[in-house]
């Protein structure tokens, strides 16, 4: 085919800048395609909540654009269509054939593809935000072929999907964000350490957190607090300490080491006459974010991890009937299907500790807290009166309770504390002054 208009005619200068017009229209809607189709809903979401204050500007102006996916995908892929399909022809009127074909390839590849998407991949927020305007009359005017496209997309592959991490995917996006990975991440070695152990909670159990039965120190609830035991308490360095009845591996509650400041040595009062901790039991399969979530509750944060060798049938009843119901489950004694009690005579320490106790419940009844407790059922509850229900409630009452004992088919293996679940968060031990001397915690 000939050319139809010489250089330097005022056709001439017409179609060329109509053919410039049509690579800069393609190369923009080239460009917008990977800049805009490569914003996720959730990542122009994060920016609107967190990001810096110009790129919450830009975010704000590209959501309502994005929105619709499909809508603006096949807007801007018909607008590259019609702009490359109609370069060709300005072009044939200025060059012969084999030449218009030769330039609009170059032309499209080159300023139409290479270049701008090459910027609109770094810096797509901005150009999308500039752009936008211009986007959205395009939509107006391509609605009536871009619509019935974008509807059998939404049909076919859905209305859209929200690119969100697994936990292993997410995971190691942490650790490409640490400031070690050598990708110019901000993070540090603790923080990216304690969102991967956060994460890591949730496939973790109780076993994999406890004290093995075998290496915990508990004393027996009928010893006497003496000189030797209660040195020996001191050195152990704990603040709370389990008790066990008959054998070390029935544990029965746990006294607060706290409580014995004000009983003296010499006097040898028995350990079963002081204030004793009703102490949860809770399967070894529980999951850590549901013991924690307990610990939270006030209730206690030792909890003794119980194996049930009765079938894995019963053990993940217990798991599903509710973690509450679990964790704070007690096994009330059972000795050839009569109840174990055990009758103290009442010491005027353990008298002095009651009518303390009794006052201070009648003293915090008198006050109002806040409700900052972490507990939904307490929540709303002023804090006085959450501390006296559950002091009154968790005591273990051996002189008219039954001595909590082991059933057949259950078996104590080990012990688990708030400090166990927060090292496996923390992926680290955790040391106090007096670890150096014994390895529980």
């Amino acid at each position: 085919m000939a050319v139809q208009y010489e250089c330097c005619t005022s056709m001439f200068w017409i179609y060329v800048l109509i053919c410039f017009l049509l690579v800069l229209f393609a190369g923009m809607m080239s460009g917008l395609t990977l800049g805009l189709m490569s914003l996720s809903l959730v990542d122009l979401e994060v920016l609107l909540k967190s990001g810096q204050p110009q790129d919450r500007k830009q975010a704000a102006k590209i959501m309502p654009v994005v929105k619709k996916q499909h809508l603006l995908l096949c807007t801007l892929l018909i607008c590259n269509a019609l702009s490359m399909e109609a370069l060709p022809i300005f072009l044939d009127g200025l060059l012969p054939a084999w030449g218009a074909v030769l330039i609009s390839v170059t032309l499209i590849l080159l300023f139409g593809e290479i270049i701008p998407q090459s910027i609109c991949s770094r810096y797509g927020l901005a150009v999308g935000a500039t752009m936008a305007p211009v986007v959205r009359v395009l939509v107006w005017i391509c609605f009536p072929v871009a619509w019935p496209i974008s509807k059998l997309l939404d049909f076919l592959l859905g209305k859209g999907h929200a690119a969100l991490f697994h936990r292993a995917e997410l995971k190691t996006l942490v650790d490409f964000h640490g400031n070690e990975a050598g990708k110019g991440g901000e993070l540090t070695h603790d923080e990216t350490t304690i969102i991967a152990g956060a994460l890591e909670l949730t496939e973790k159990t109780a076993e994999d957190a406890m004290t093995p039965i075998s290496e915990i120190f508990a004393i027996d609830v009928n010893a006497k607090l003496d000189k030797e035991l209660m040195i020996l308490i001191l050195q152990k360095g704990h603040s709370r300490v389990p008790l066990y009845y008959e054998q070390p591996t029935n544990i029965i509650g746990l006294v607060l080491v706290k409580n014995l400041l004000s009983i003296h040595p010499g006097e040898e009062v028995p350990v079963k006459n002081v204030t004793i901790r009703k102490i949860p039991r809770v399967p070894v399969n529980m999951p850590l974010y549901d013991i924690l979530n307990e610990f939270q509750k006030g209730h206690s944060h030792m909890a003794v991890v119980v194996r049930y060798t009765g079938g894995k049938e019963q053990e993940q009843k217990m798991t599903k009937d509710g973690s509450n119901q679990v964790f704070m489950q007690t096994t009330h004694a059972h000795d050839n299907g009569k109840d174990v009690n055990i009758n103290v005579d009442k010491s005027p320490i353990q008298t002095v500790q009651e009518k303390s106790f009794s006052n201070r419940r009648s003293l915090n009844k008198l006050k109002s807290f806040p409700a900052t407790h972490a507990s939904d059922s307490n929540r709303g509850m002023p804090k006085a009166k959450r501390w006296s229900r559950v002091e009154s409630g968790d005591i273990l009452d051996i002189s008219n309770d039954s001595i909590p004992k082991l059933a057949e088919d259950e078996e104590i293996v080990g012990i688990i504390t708030m400090e166990d679940l927060i090292e496996e968060l923390l992926q680290e031990e955790i040391f106090d002054e007096t670890d150096l001397r014994d390895s529980f915690h």
